[in-house]
């Protein structure tokens, strides 16, 4: 029998079974080694990343069978945990939904960011997959970006690049691609440097004379973090002309 949470409904077994998983599996050797890839204090079981997503999959059937609105109380749960692999767990079954997104969804992506992302892991697996999926289907909503790239939470700074990473990849969105890099170019935080920096190299793959060109334009400020980033895929002769100063 599914065991429900008495205030929604919601069937809280698949969460019940992940945590299960996960404290079952915690390693407390590769918990102390995961900290050595974080600057901020990262709350985690100790599984590496492969696992965590291998144990996602077991419920994959499931979480698509059940309702979105009872997944997206589920993936809450899991933020609210606080714990690294729980909200990877979380991203998983959010993405797993994706085909039931709706306009009205985007409000709570942006509050999941601002309330619960607390390290790049989180925010890239989240924002690469799920709200870039989302933009992918709504483009309309690719304006809400740019207020994110004022804020004092960093990682929304960094989700409002990592966000167009996947569509960057694939050529899409180019034009925004730019815009928000323009708009973080002077970021003072290196993590949010190195997101908007990738999302340039991304864009590179299709774009690259129109990258290139947005580099040597803007060269004498951007922070050198970022600019490294960006020309990464570009051929080498123009990476060196790119990094003379």
């Amino acid at each position: 029998m599914d065991l429900l949470d008495g205030n929604t409904g919601c069937t809280m077994e698949p969460l019940t079974q992940i945590r299960a998983e996960l404290k079952a599996r915690a390693n407390e050797e590769i918990r102390e080694k995961t900290k050595r890839f974080f600057k901020e204090t990262v709350n985690s079981y100790g599984l590496r990343n492969p696992e965590v997503t291998k144990l996602t999959k077991v419920h994959n059937q499931t979480i698509k069978a059940m309702a979105k609105e009872e997944v997206f109380r589920l993936c809450e749960e899991l933020w609210r945990s606080g714990m690294m692999e729980e909200s990877l767990v979380a991203c998983h079954w959010c993405y797993a939904k994706r085909k039931d997104y709706r306009p009205e969804d985007f409000s709570t992506f942006e509050r999941w960011i601002e309330q619960y992302v607390s390290n790049w892991a989180s925010c890239d697996t989240f924002c690469n997959h799920s709200v870039g999926g989302f933009l992918e289907s709504y483009p309309a909503f690719l304006s809400r970006l740019d207020p994110w790239t004022a804020s004092s939470n960093r990682w929304m700074r960094r989700a409002a690049a990592v966000s167009l990473v996947v569509p960057a990849r694939r050529g899409e969105f180019l034009d925004e691609v730019l815009h928000l890099a323009d708009l973080l170019l002077m970021d003072h935080d290196d993590l949010v440097q190195k997101g908007y920096g990738w999302m340039l190299k991304e864009a590179s793959r299709t774009h690259p004379n129109e990258i290139f060109a947005f580099v040597m334009e803007r060269k004498a400020t951007m922070p050198r973090t970022a600019l490294r980033y960006a020309i990464e895929k570009i051929p080498p002769e123009r990476r060196k002309e790119a990094m003379k100063k």
